[in-house]
Protein backbone atom coordinates (compact mmCIF):
# COMPACT_ATOMS: atom_id res chain seq x y z
CA UNK A 1 0.00 0.00 0.00
CA UNK A 2 1.33 3.31 -0.51
CA UNK A 3 2.66 5.36 1.84
CA UNK A 4 1.86 9.02 2.34
CA UNK A 5 4.36 11.56 4.10
CA UNK A 6 3.40 15.23 4.93
CA UNK A 7 6.09 17.56 5.59
CA UNK A 8 6.16 20.93 7.27
CA UNK A 9 9.12 23.43 6.55
CA UNK A 10 9.70 26.03 9.06
CA UNK A 11 12.63 28.79 8.53
CA UNK A 12 14.71 29.75 5.59
CA UNK A 13 15.91 28.62 2.11
CA UNK A 14 18.19 25.84 3.63
CA UNK A 15 15.75 24.42 5.18
CA UNK A 16 13.57 24.10 2.23
CA UNK A 17 16.63 22.05 0.81
CA UNK A 18 16.82 20.17 3.59
CA UNK A 19 13.07 19.07 2.91
CA UNK A 20 13.68 18.23 -0.65
CA UNK A 21 16.48 16.50 0.07
CA UNK A 22 14.50 13.98 3.27
CA UNK A 23 11.38 13.98 0.60
CA UNK A 24 14.05 12.62 -2.41
CA UNK A 25 15.29 10.03 0.35
CA UNK A 26 11.91 8.96 1.12
CA UNK A 27 10.26 8.58 -1.72
CA UNK A 28 13.20 6.91 -3.59
CA UNK A 29 14.08 4.21 -0.80
CA UNK A 30 11.12 4.02 1.23
CA UNK A 31 8.24 4.33 -1.34
CA UNK A 32 6.20 6.98 0.18
CA UNK A 33 4.54 9.75 -1.92
CA UNK A 34 3.79 13.07 -0.56
CA UNK A 35 0.36 14.37 0.62
CA UNK A 36 -0.64 17.90 1.29
CA UNK A 37 -3.32 16.24 4.00
CA UNK A 38 -1.60 15.75 7.64
CA UNK A 39 -4.84 13.73 8.24
CA UNK A 40 -4.32 11.15 5.33
CA UNK A 41 0.05 11.09 6.20
CA UNK A 42 1.57 7.82 7.53
CA UNK A 43 4.86 9.92 8.34
CA UNK A 44 4.80 13.49 9.62
CA UNK A 45 7.89 15.83 9.48
CA UNK A 46 8.13 18.42 10.93
CA UNK A 47 11.63 20.31 9.83
CA UNK A 48 12.25 23.14 12.56
CA UNK A 49 13.89 26.42 12.94
CA UNK A 50 15.63 27.72 15.95
CA UNK A 51 17.14 31.47 15.18
CA UNK A 52 14.25 33.20 16.67
CA UNK A 53 11.87 32.18 20.11
CA UNK A 54 8.59 32.24 17.98
CA UNK A 55 9.58 29.20 15.54
CA UNK A 56 10.91 27.13 18.81
CA UNK A 57 7.82 27.63 20.38
CA UNK A 58 5.37 26.89 17.09
CA UNK A 59 6.69 23.53 17.20
CA UNK A 60 5.42 22.09 20.27
CA UNK A 61 1.86 23.95 19.60
CA UNK A 62 2.21 21.69 15.42
CA UNK A 63 3.10 18.58 17.74
CA UNK A 64 -0.09 18.99 19.57
CA UNK A 65 -1.88 19.87 16.37
CA UNK A 66 -0.92 17.08 14.29
CA UNK A 67 -1.51 14.96 17.36
CA UNK A 68 -5.26 15.53 17.43
CA UNK A 69 -5.54 14.79 13.84
CA UNK A 70 -3.22 12.07 12.32
CA UNK A 71 -3.90 8.66 11.65
CA UNK A 72 -3.58 6.39 14.63
CA UNK A 73 -0.58 5.19 13.52
CA UNK A 74 0.58 7.65 11.95
CA UNK A 75 4.58 8.35 12.91
CA UNK A 76 5.63 12.55 14.13
CA UNK A 77 9.67 13.25 13.04
CA UNK A 78 10.97 16.51 14.60
CA UNK A 79 13.72 17.28 12.15
CA UNK A 80 16.16 20.42 11.97
CA UNK A 81 17.96 23.61 13.98
CA UNK A 82 15.01 22.84 16.59
CA UNK A 83 15.82 19.25 16.69
CA UNK A 84 19.62 19.38 17.26
CA UNK A 85 19.90 21.65 20.37
CA UNK A 86 16.56 20.60 21.74
CA UNK A 87 17.66 16.47 21.29
CA UNK A 88 15.73 14.25 23.47
CA UNK A 89 13.90 16.72 25.36
CA UNK A 90 11.45 16.98 22.43
CA UNK A 91 11.10 13.17 23.43
CA UNK A 92 10.28 14.33 26.93
CA UNK A 93 8.31 17.14 26.40
CA UNK A 94 6.16 15.55 23.64
CA UNK A 95 6.25 12.05 23.65
CA UNK A 96 4.05 11.14 20.75
CA UNK A 97 7.07 12.05 18.59
CA UNK A 98 8.51 8.94 17.13
CA UNK A 99 12.09 10.38 15.82
CA UNK A 100 14.26 13.15 16.40
CA UNK A 101 16.95 14.07 13.37
CA UNK A 102 19.22 17.09 13.42
CA UNK A 103 19.99 19.46 10.52
CA UNK A 104 23.47 18.25 10.02
CA UNK A 105 21.77 14.37 9.57
CA UNK A 106 19.72 14.51 6.81
CA UNK A 107 20.72 11.41 5.08
CA UNK A 108 19.99 9.28 7.96
CA UNK A 109 16.04 10.02 7.82
CA UNK A 110 15.29 6.51 6.04
CA UNK A 111 17.53 4.79 9.27
CA UNK A 112 14.96 7.40 11.96
CA UNK A 113 11.76 5.93 10.38
CA UNK A 114 13.02 2.48 11.47
CA UNK A 115 13.85 3.00 14.92
CA UNK A 116 11.26 3.99 17.60
CA UNK A 117 12.54 7.02 19.54
CA UNK A 118 16.03 7.74 17.59
CA UNK A 119 18.39 10.83 18.33
CA UNK A 120 20.77 12.10 15.94
CA UNK A 121 21.67 15.16 16.24
CA UNK A 122 25.62 14.99 15.88
CA UNK A 123 26.63 18.45 14.35
CA UNK A 124 30.38 16.92 13.28
CA UNK A 125 28.39 14.84 10.80
CA UNK A 126 30.16 15.08 7.55
CA UNK A 127 27.10 15.17 4.74
CA UNK A 128 29.19 17.20 2.02
CA UNK A 129 29.87 14.47 -0.09
CA UNK A 130 26.68 12.06 0.54
CA UNK A 131 24.78 11.69 -3.03
CA UNK A 132 20.97 12.58 -1.95
CA UNK A 133 17.88 11.50 -4.28
CA UNK A 134 16.76 13.81 -6.75
CA UNK A 135 13.32 16.32 -5.80
CA UNK A 136 12.77 19.50 -6.45
CA UNK A 137 9.83 21.71 -5.03
CA UNK A 138 10.25 23.83 -8.20
CA UNK A 139 11.38 22.86 -11.83
CA UNK A 140 12.08 26.67 -12.68
CA UNK A 141 14.07 27.69 -9.89
CA UNK A 142 16.41 25.20 -7.72
CA UNK A 143 18.19 25.55 -4.52
CA UNK A 144 21.78 23.89 -4.26
CA UNK A 145 23.68 23.92 -0.94
CA UNK A 146 27.62 24.43 -1.51
CA UNK A 147 28.33 24.19 2.04
CA UNK A 148 26.97 23.06 5.48
CA UNK A 149 27.73 24.45 9.04
CA UNK A 150 29.35 27.82 10.19
CA UNK A 151 32.56 28.96 11.68
CA UNK A 152 31.43 32.54 12.52
CA UNK A 153 30.57 32.87 16.47
CA UNK A 154 28.29 35.29 15.98
CA UNK A 155 27.45 35.93 19.95
CA UNK A 156 23.60 36.31 19.19
CA UNK A 157 23.27 33.26 16.67
CA UNK A 158 22.22 29.65 17.46
CA UNK A 159 23.09 28.65 14.33
CA UNK A 160 26.53 27.08 15.07
CA UNK A 161 25.31 25.17 17.83
CA UNK A 162 22.64 23.34 15.55
CA UNK A 163 24.65 22.97 12.08
CA UNK A 164 28.25 22.35 13.25
CA UNK A 165 31.48 23.83 12.06
CA UNK A 166 31.54 25.08 8.20
CA UNK A 167 32.32 22.53 5.36
CA UNK A 168 32.22 23.47 1.42
CA UNK A 169 30.91 20.98 -0.75
CA UNK A 170 33.13 19.83 -3.81
CA UNK A 171 32.82 21.94 -6.69
CA UNK A 172 32.22 19.01 -9.03
CA UNK A 173 29.44 17.60 -7.38
CA UNK A 174 27.83 21.39 -7.21
CA UNK A 175 28.90 21.48 -10.51
CA UNK A 176 27.13 18.29 -11.20
CA UNK A 177 23.84 19.43 -10.01
CA UNK A 178 23.63 22.30 -11.95
CA UNK A 179 24.33 20.43 -14.84
CA UNK A 180 21.35 17.96 -13.97
CA UNK A 181 18.68 21.17 -13.16
CA UNK A 182 19.35 22.57 -16.26
CA UNK A 183 18.64 19.59 -18.19
CA UNK A 184 15.53 19.03 -16.49
CA UNK A 185 14.20 22.60 -17.46
CA UNK A 186 15.73 25.17 -14.87
CA UNK A 187 16.26 28.27 -15.12
CA UNK A 188 17.39 29.76 -12.00
CA UNK A 189 20.21 28.41 -10.10
CA UNK A 190 20.02 29.38 -5.97
CA UNK A 191 23.50 28.56 -4.31
CA UNK A 192 22.77 28.59 -0.64
CA UNK A 193 24.99 28.69 2.61
CA UNK A 194 25.30 30.09 5.72
CA UNK A 195 28.37 32.52 4.48
CA UNK A 196 28.12 31.82 0.56
CA UNK A 197 31.23 33.86 0.21
CA UNK A 198 33.45 32.23 2.63
CA UNK A 199 33.01 29.29 0.15
CA UNK A 200 36.07 27.21 -0.12
CA UNK A 201 37.96 27.53 3.03
CA UNK A 202 37.50 23.93 3.78
CA UNK A 203 36.89 20.87 2.18
CA UNK A 204 36.33 17.25 3.65
CA UNK A 205 38.69 15.95 1.07
CA UNK A 206 42.24 17.93 1.37
CA UNK A 207 43.17 17.32 -2.35
CA UNK A 208 40.46 19.68 -4.00
CA UNK A 209 42.13 22.60 -5.85
CA UNK A 210 42.02 26.21 -4.27
CA UNK A 211 38.87 27.71 -5.10
CA UNK A 212 36.60 30.87 -4.10
CA UNK A 213 32.84 31.53 -3.96
CA UNK A 214 33.91 34.08 -7.08
CA UNK A 215 35.62 31.67 -8.96
CA UNK A 216 32.67 28.96 -8.44
CA UNK A 217 30.05 31.72 -9.13
CA UNK A 218 32.01 31.88 -12.82
CA UNK A 219 31.85 27.80 -12.94
CA UNK A 220 28.35 27.92 -12.68
CA UNK A 221 27.55 30.60 -15.02
CA UNK A 222 29.54 28.57 -17.54
CA UNK A 223 27.38 26.00 -17.73
CA UNK A 224 24.74 25.97 -20.93
CA UNK A 225 21.27 26.68 -19.73
CA UNK A 226 21.60 28.57 -17.02
CA UNK A 227 19.82 31.65 -17.02
CA UNK A 228 20.22 33.16 -13.41
CA UNK A 229 22.15 32.68 -10.32
CA UNK A 230 20.92 33.96 -7.02
CA UNK A 231 22.38 33.20 -3.89
CA UNK A 232 22.30 33.86 0.08
CA UNK A 233 23.44 34.55 2.37
CA UNK A 234 26.84 36.44 1.38
CA UNK A 235 28.40 38.13 4.70
CA UNK A 236 29.69 41.43 4.97
CA UNK A 237 32.96 40.97 5.94
CA UNK A 238 33.96 38.37 2.74
CA UNK A 239 32.82 40.85 0.10
CA UNK A 240 36.18 41.90 -1.15
CA UNK A 241 36.46 43.69 -4.52
CA UNK A 242 37.22 40.55 -7.05
CA UNK A 243 33.70 39.67 -5.56
CA UNK A 244 32.07 42.96 -5.85
CA UNK A 245 33.33 42.72 -9.27
CA UNK A 246 32.35 39.31 -10.20
CA UNK A 247 28.66 40.15 -9.06
CA UNK A 248 28.48 43.42 -11.21
CA UNK A 249 30.54 41.74 -14.48
CA UNK A 250 28.60 38.47 -14.87
CA UNK A 251 25.59 39.05 -16.39
CA UNK A 252 23.75 35.73 -15.18
CA UNK A 253 24.13 36.83 -11.78
CA UNK A 254 21.24 38.38 -10.74
CA UNK A 255 21.16 42.23 -9.78
CA UNK A 256 20.13 41.15 -5.71
CA UNK A 257 22.43 41.36 -3.01
CA UNK A 258 21.12 39.99 0.80
CA UNK A 259 23.98 42.24 3.31
CA UNK A 260 22.75 41.19 6.71
CA UNK A 261 24.07 44.42 8.31
CA UNK A 262 22.19 43.47 12.24
CA UNK A 263 23.54 46.74 13.63
CA UNK A 264 24.69 50.10 12.19
CA UNK A 265 26.87 50.46 15.41
CA UNK A 266 30.51 49.53 15.37
CA UNK A 267 30.17 48.95 19.09
CA UNK A 268 27.45 46.69 18.85
CA UNK A 269 29.22 45.01 16.18
CA UNK A 270 31.80 44.42 18.26
CA UNK A 271 29.76 42.82 20.84
CA UNK A 272 28.00 40.67 18.09
CA UNK A 273 31.70 39.59 16.65
CA UNK A 274 30.32 40.57 13.38
CA UNK A 275 33.65 41.13 12.39
CA UNK A 276 33.23 44.67 10.21
CA UNK A 277 32.27 47.93 11.01
CA UNK A 278 29.66 50.76 10.26
CA UNK A 279 32.18 52.42 7.89
CA UNK A 280 33.11 48.66 6.08
CA UNK A 281 29.63 48.13 5.68
CA UNK A 282 28.83 51.36 3.98
CA UNK A 283 31.85 51.21 1.91
CA UNK A 284 30.82 47.77 0.92
CA UNK A 285 27.09 48.60 0.29
CA UNK A 286 27.91 52.29 -1.46
CA UNK A 287 30.64 50.83 -4.13
CA UNK A 288 28.07 48.58 -4.92
CA UNK A 289 25.67 51.30 -5.89
CA UNK A 290 27.99 52.56 -7.68
CA UNK A 291 29.38 49.60 -9.63
CA UNK A 292 25.33 48.11 -10.32
CA UNK A 293 22.92 51.65 -10.16
CA UNK A 294 19.90 49.04 -10.04
CA UNK A 295 20.86 46.90 -7.73
CA UNK A 296 18.23 45.36 -5.09
CA UNK A 297 19.74 45.08 -1.79
CA UNK A 298 18.26 43.27 1.51
CA UNK A 299 19.28 43.06 5.04
CA UNK A 300 18.71 41.64 8.41
CA UNK A 301 18.45 43.84 11.52
CA UNK A 302 18.53 43.18 14.77
CA UNK A 303 17.37 46.14 17.25
CA UNK A 304 17.59 46.04 21.05
CA UNK A 305 20.79 43.81 21.67
CA UNK A 306 22.45 43.85 24.57
CA UNK A 307 23.34 47.07 25.97
CA UNK A 308 22.65 48.67 22.86
CA UNK A 309 22.40 52.81 23.50
CA UNK A 310 19.63 55.19 21.89
CA UNK A 311 22.95 56.19 20.10
CA UNK A 312 23.55 52.97 18.66
CA UNK A 313 19.95 52.81 17.34
CA UNK A 314 20.50 55.65 15.67
CA UNK A 315 23.30 54.94 13.85
CA UNK A 316 21.57 51.81 12.82
CA UNK A 317 19.19 54.41 11.27
CA UNK A 318 21.83 56.34 9.70
CA UNK A 319 22.78 53.21 8.08
CA UNK A 320 19.30 52.46 6.69
CA UNK A 321 18.92 55.91 5.52
CA UNK A 322 22.14 56.07 3.81
CA UNK A 323 21.79 52.35 1.93
CA UNK A 324 17.74 52.77 1.37
CA UNK A 325 17.33 48.76 1.64
CA UNK A 326 14.87 47.42 -1.35
CA UNK A 327 14.10 44.71 1.50
CA UNK A 328 14.50 44.32 4.88
CA UNK A 329 13.74 41.66 7.64
CA UNK A 330 13.74 43.51 11.19
CA UNK A 331 13.53 41.70 14.25
CA UNK A 332 13.78 42.82 18.12
CA UNK A 333 16.87 41.08 19.62
CA UNK A 334 15.53 37.63 21.79
CA UNK A 335 17.73 35.41 23.94
CA UNK A 336 18.98 31.94 21.86
CA UNK A 337 20.01 29.03 23.92
CA UNK A 338 24.17 28.19 23.84
CA UNK A 339 24.86 31.76 22.85
CA UNK A 340 26.95 34.22 24.55
CA UNK A 341 24.86 37.22 24.51
CA UNK A 342 22.23 35.39 25.82
CA UNK A 343 24.14 35.39 29.17
CA UNK A 344 24.96 39.42 28.68
CA UNK A 345 23.63 41.37 31.85
CA UNK A 346 22.79 44.74 29.74
CA UNK A 347 19.47 43.16 28.18
CA UNK A 348 17.30 45.95 26.85
CA UNK A 349 14.08 46.60 28.82
CA UNK A 350 10.55 44.85 26.39
CA UNK A 351 9.18 48.42 25.49
CA UNK A 352 12.28 49.78 24.54
CA UNK A 353 12.70 47.67 22.09
CA UNK A 354 9.51 47.53 20.87
CA UNK A 355 9.53 51.26 20.62
CA UNK A 356 13.07 50.87 18.57
CA UNK A 357 11.45 48.07 16.23
CA UNK A 358 8.60 50.18 15.68
CA UNK A 359 10.56 53.54 14.23
CA UNK A 360 12.85 51.47 12.29
CA UNK A 361 10.02 49.82 10.73
CA UNK A 362 8.56 52.83 10.07
CA UNK A 363 11.42 54.48 8.40
CA UNK A 364 11.44 51.26 6.32
CA UNK A 365 7.99 51.83 5.49
CA UNK A 366 8.75 55.39 3.63
CA UNK A 367 11.51 54.42 2.18
CA UNK A 368 10.12 51.64 0.41
CA UNK A 369 7.09 53.61 -0.72
CA UNK A 370 9.46 56.17 -2.49
CA UNK A 371 11.34 53.06 -3.70
CA UNK A 372 7.91 51.81 -4.87
CA UNK A 373 6.69 54.80 -6.78
CA UNK A 374 9.66 55.10 -8.89
CA UNK A 375 9.51 51.79 -10.28
CA UNK A 376 6.26 53.35 -11.85
CA UNK A 377 6.42 52.91 -16.26
CA UNK A 378 9.83 50.98 -15.54
CA UNK A 379 9.81 47.66 -17.80
CA UNK A 380 11.50 44.41 -15.84
CA UNK A 381 12.20 40.85 -17.12
CA UNK A 382 10.35 38.83 -15.20
CA UNK A 383 10.82 34.55 -14.68
CA UNK A 384 7.56 33.53 -13.79
CA UNK A 385 7.29 30.95 -10.47
CA UNK A 386 4.36 30.99 -9.32
CA UNK A 387 0.09 31.40 -9.86
CA UNK A 388 -1.64 33.31 -7.91
CA UNK A 389 -5.41 33.98 -7.44
CA UNK A 390 -7.91 36.13 -9.96
CA UNK A 391 -5.74 35.32 -12.96
CA UNK A 392 -2.49 36.24 -11.73
CA UNK A 393 1.05 35.12 -11.93
CA UNK A 394 3.81 35.81 -10.06
CA UNK A 395 7.61 36.10 -10.47
CA UNK A 396 10.70 38.06 -10.10
CA UNK A 397 12.97 40.82 -12.09
CA UNK A 398 16.43 40.03 -12.61
CA UNK A 399 16.88 42.61 -9.42
CA UNK A 400 14.56 41.35 -6.72
CA UNK A 401 11.28 42.86 -7.08
CA UNK A 402 8.30 41.01 -6.69
CA UNK A 403 6.43 41.66 -9.90
CA UNK A 404 2.60 40.15 -10.78
CA UNK A 405 0.79 40.59 -13.56
CA UNK A 406 -2.12 38.92 -15.68
CA UNK A 407 -1.19 35.58 -16.78
CA UNK A 408 -1.82 31.78 -16.94
CA UNK A 409 0.10 28.31 -16.18
CA UNK A 410 1.40 28.22 -19.66
CA UNK A 411 3.85 31.44 -18.59
CA UNK A 412 5.57 29.24 -15.63
CA UNK A 413 8.99 29.14 -16.18
CA UNK A 414 8.92 31.37 -19.24
CA UNK A 415 10.56 34.97 -19.08
CA UNK A 416 8.63 37.83 -20.29
CA UNK A 417 8.90 41.52 -20.28
CA UNK A 418 6.62 43.47 -17.80
CA UNK A 419 5.55 47.30 -17.64
CA UNK A 420 4.89 48.27 -14.02
CA UNK A 421 1.44 49.75 -13.62
CA UNK A 422 0.79 50.21 -10.57
CA UNK A 423 3.43 49.63 -7.75
CA UNK A 424 3.09 48.61 -4.61
CA UNK A 425 5.05 48.33 -1.04
CA UNK A 426 5.63 44.88 -1.59
CA UNK A 427 4.74 43.87 -4.99
CA UNK A 428 4.57 45.55 -8.11
CA UNK A 429 1.60 45.29 -10.43
CA UNK A 430 2.19 45.57 -14.45
CA UNK A 431 0.96 44.44 -17.69
CA UNK A 432 3.05 41.43 -20.22
CA UNK A 433 3.99 43.65 -23.24
CA UNK A 434 6.14 41.07 -24.52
Amino acid sequence: MDKKLFIETLGCAMNVRDSEHMIAELTDKEGYSLTKDAKEADLILINTCSVREKPVHKLFSEIGAFNKIKKDDAKIGVCGCTASHLGEEILKKAPSVSFVLGARNVSKITKAIKEEKFVDVDIDYDESEYAFGEFRSSLYKVYINISIGCDKSCTYCIVPHTRGDEISIPPSIILAEVKKAVQRGAKEIFLLGQNVNNYGKRFSDKSIKSIDFSDLLEQVSEIDGVERIRFTSPHPLHMDDKFLKVFATNPKICKSMHMPLQSGSSRVLARMKRGYTKEWFLDRAMKLRDMVPDVHISTDIIVAFPGESEEDFLDTLDVVKKVRFEQMFSFKYSPRPLTKASEFKDQIPNEIGSARLKELQELHTTILDEISANQNQRVFEVLFEELKSGGMIAGRSDNGFLVQAKGSESLLGKFAKVKITNPKRMVLYGEIIE
